[in-house]
């Protein structure tokens, strides 16, 4: 199963939805989204609007990948998980955030080795075939690397 989490931003991310719906690489996989306020209808995804924290991170633990905005919550929680991370950004150029941190976040992430991002222009499933053979660093919580961020953001 891949989970797909956007998180409870107001703005719409149908933008990622699209693109999962439209990936070779997820067809023949169990997709169940955390919508929050984005409206989008699918047969292939199976969209909850808003799931308690408590069964996101079961959901997660059950999850083969996660699929994810860049939203720091989201993606440590998946960490915490020691779960295998794909961030698609939220862009203020399609509306979907109000400014462009999310970039920031993600490819500091995946630039520690962390996680995958997808950026805008990237292909989804080239992205999916790479986070499949990749190992990442296994994260530990702790306060030096949050600083690291926080500087960085």
């Amino acid at each position: 199963m891949v989970l797909v989490l956007v998180g409870t931003q107001k703005q719409d991310f149908s933008r990622l939805f699209k693109e999962i719906e439209e990936s070779n690489e997820l067809k023949n996989e169990k997709i169940v989204a955390q919508s929050g306020y984005t409206k989008y209808e699918s047969e292939k995804i199976q969209c909850i609007p808003f799931i308690p924290h408590d069964e996101i991170i079961e959901k997660t633990r059950q999850a083969d990948f996660i699929i994810c905005h860049g939203g720091v919550g989201t993606i440590f929680d998946s960490l915490y998980q020691k779960k295998k991370i794909l961030a698609m950004p939220r862009l203020k150029k399609y509306g979907e955030h109000v400014n462009d941190h999310q970039i920031e976040v993600c490819n500091k992430l995946q630039e520690e080795g962390y996680i995958l991002c997808v950026n805008d222009g990237d292909s989804l499933d080239e992205k999916i075939k790479l986070l499949r053979k990749t190992s990442f660093k296994e994260y530990i919580n702790n306060n030096k690397f949050i600083d690291i961020l926080k500087e960085e953001i």
